[in-house]
């Protein structure tokens, strides 16, 4: 997926030199990057266009027949609204300035519905590898488009993207790069609402919910204040910032490590490595010899030379994945450190870093679980802005250090993919003004075991998208974590199912959201299922309903209360359609009674709307758990096929 081989690391040029990407500064009248050939604008509403030019020129936007003026503030930016437009279209959308001539011109623009669809790597999985693919011969379809997001983080809410939007209608050939769970939803609809559609992808693999709201949002919450405070000196000075990261992280080693304070030495220039091992060169991995039992700090050394004109040049340090922790310092100097075994090490230079002749790259990773992930040679360079790179290909020198177990380094609050706001300012903040029909969330994976946060954050996201996008109403749909883990024999404790019921308190709450329960098609061995298909057809039902308005439930059977009755307790569901059933068994299983936090399996009997747990009206019982477990097996179902959500419930 693309996150996965992307620089994971998530820093940008712009971001180190202090600014968020911005609308380039131009006296010729432009559009805002999201804007281009073959994009789908939203219908039934007044359509907002932005963009640039000279500042105080007069621009004339024109879509199809119809037009606007506008005039572009002492910063070069403008902003205009034309009257809301019916679906239709092929239009060319086009912007001119004073002269009349248009600058710039759009083709091949539809009038239609947009969806806006974000999250970590199960919205981002593409159709190339999902089931389903029986569809992809006959997906042509040149009223559905659809456009993916660039990966940008950035520490201050970006004015526009990078570079300008690459919108595709639908084909067999272009279909295979789309968000599968966001392409079935939007097939699915199309083949009910018969109108054009649009959707735009904003997603990237791995990332928490915490990345992707604004700052003032995420600042209303508690203890998120002192850790956005340190994003926003990232943006405005990032060399002061990662000094103090460096020295953060090196008072957290001191506490872990009682060695840290010795091995200071080892990062400077000066330091006389010779007596240290020599790294393989063939794949840069340790030896198996040191490999084994490793659990712990290693150092790594080596020295590049470098020309004046390549100090000039110079933009980055690649280094591949690392272990899980890393300290990166060149000459002496720290220049970044990660906390994620999976995220590629990208770390922007502060300047004066570097200088002609000798320079020395110092390393201090964790190994763990008997290796120490570090990418071979080809992996590691200085990247130059040009593109170019010079090998960091040794010789490579290394010592073991201390043997270390469960070391917690905090990540830095700009360190994707656990930063704080950043993937809003860079992938979010960009689209405001976009019109939408509604917007769909796959999130989760990467907040679990922080149920207790997770339902304030959500509520918190969907009112911060909406406020981006001036909708207050705007119809959003959140996929429910499905199954992944180990199964239980015994009912235990599940982060991943206390945060399923935190997607869904958040949900319940919000008169204009709605929940995909996907229990069922979940992979106990692949946090990455396949089975997209189904997940996207539900979110398509969810919209029909809830952003559609046709007749109907919006979603499956949900339980309503537990009540006692004689010696059974009797679990009522709403929103069911044509009865409760039970596959594949005379009883409805992944029920649990509970004493306090201490519960058990009961088999349920299917009756109606209702699931009646025989024997289970013990006078200390004081809850129902249904699918409480991070893989639970599930077969309770409705006649519409849709699996009954997981839940506690307090016994009235």
């Amino acid at each position: 997926m693309r996150s996965f081989t992307v620089w994971a690391a998530g820093l940008t040029a712009a971001l180190l030199a202090g600014s968020a990407p911005a609308l380039a500064q131009s006296t010729v009248p432009a559009f805002a990057n999201i804007f281009g050939d073959h994009a789908v604008l939203q219908r039934d509403r007044p359509i907002t266009l932005w963009g640039t030019a000279a500042p105080g020129e007069t621009v004339t936007v024109k879509l199809g027949e119809r037009s606007v003026t506008a005039r572009a503030a002492s910063d070069g930016k403008w902003r205009a609204t034309l009257p809301a437009m019916t679906a239709g279209g092929p239009y060319t959308l086009s912007i001119g300035g004073a002269t009349g001539a248009p600058t710039q011109q759009i083709s091949d623009v539809l009038v239609g519905d947009v969806f806006l669809c974000g999250g970590q790597s199960n919205m981002e999985f593409q159709i190339r590898h999902a089931t389903g693919l029986e569809v992809v011969p006959s997906s042509n379809d040149a009223q559905l488009r659809f456009v993916t997001i660039p990966d940008t983080s950035v520490p201050a809410p970006a004015a526009d993207l990078p570079t300008r939007a690459e919108w595709k209608a639908v084909t067999p050939e272009t279909v295979g790069d789309a968000s599968a769970v966001c392409y079935f939803m939007a097939r699915s609809l199309r083949a009910t609402e018969q109108v054009p559609m649009g959707f735009i992808a904003s997603e990237w693999g791995g990332t928490r919910i915490e990345s992707w709201i604004s700052a003032p949002s995420l600042g209303k919450l508690p203890g998120f204040a002192d850790r956005l405070a340190t994003v926003a000196t990232y943006g405005s000075n990032p060399a002061e910032a990662i000094a103090r990261e460096g020295a953060r992280r090196e008072r957290a080693w001191e506490a872990y490590d009682p060695a840290a304070k010795q091995e200071l030495a080892f990062r400077a220039a000066t330091f006389d490595d010779r007596s240290w091992t020599t790294l393989p060169a063939d794949d840069g991995q340790l030896p198996a010899a040191d490999r084994t039992g490793l659990d712990g700090v290693v150092w790594l050394r080596t020295v590049v030379d470098l020309t004046s004109e390549q100090v000039a040049a110079a933009k980055r340090i690649q280094l591949g994945p690392i272990g899980k922790f890393d300290e990166t310092y060149i000459n002496g100097r720290y220049v970044g450190g990660g906390s994620v075994d999976w995220v590629w090490r990208n770390y922007e230079f502060p300047a004066g870093v570097l200088k002609p002749g000798r320079n020395v790259v110092a390393i201090r990773a964790v190994g763990a679980n008997g290796r120490m992930a570090f990418t071979n040679t080809t992996n590691r360079a200085i990247g130059l802005n040009d593109g170019r790179s010079v090998p960091l290909n040794g010789p490579w020198r290394y010592r073991l250090g201390s043997p270390i177990k469960d070391a917690q380094i905090a990540p830095a609050p700009w360190e994707v993919p656990n930063s704080l706001t950043t993937l809003y300012n860079g992938m979010i903040a960009p689209l405001s003004g976009y019109g939408l029909k509604l917007a769909a969330w796959y999130q989760g994976e990467s907040n679990t075991g922080e149920a207790g946060a997770y339902r304030g954050l959500l509520t918190n996201l969907m009112a911060d998208w909406r406020r981006n996008f001036a909708q207050p109403d705007l119809p959003f749909f959140v996929v429910q974590l499905t199954a992944f883990g180990k199964p239980q024999t015994v009912p235990i404790d599940s982060g991943w199912a206390a945060l399923r019921q935190a997607e869904a308190e958040a949900v319940a709450a919000d008169a204009h959201a709605g929940l995909a329960v996907t229990l069922d098609i979940g992979d106990r061995f692949d946090i990455h299922p396949a089975q997209k298909k189904v997940v996207g057809e539900r979110l398509a039902r969810l919209a029909r309903v809830v952003a559609y308005r046709h007749p109907g439930l919006r979603s499956g059977p949900e339980a309503a209360d537990a009540v006692r009755q004689g010696s059974d307790i009797v679990v009522r569901f709403r929103n069911v359609t044509n009865g409760l059933q039970r596959y594949g068994g005379a009883s409805a299983i992944g029920f649990e009674r509970c004493t306090g936090t201490t519960c058990s399996f009961v088999d349920g009997t299917v009756q109606g709307d209702t699931v009646v747990l025989p024997g289970a009206n013990w006078p200390e019982v004081t809850a129902i758990r249904y699918a409480w477990s991070d893989a639970p097996f599930v077969n309770l179902f409705d006649g519409a096929d849709l699996p009954a959500a997981p839940f506690t419930l307090p016994v009235r």
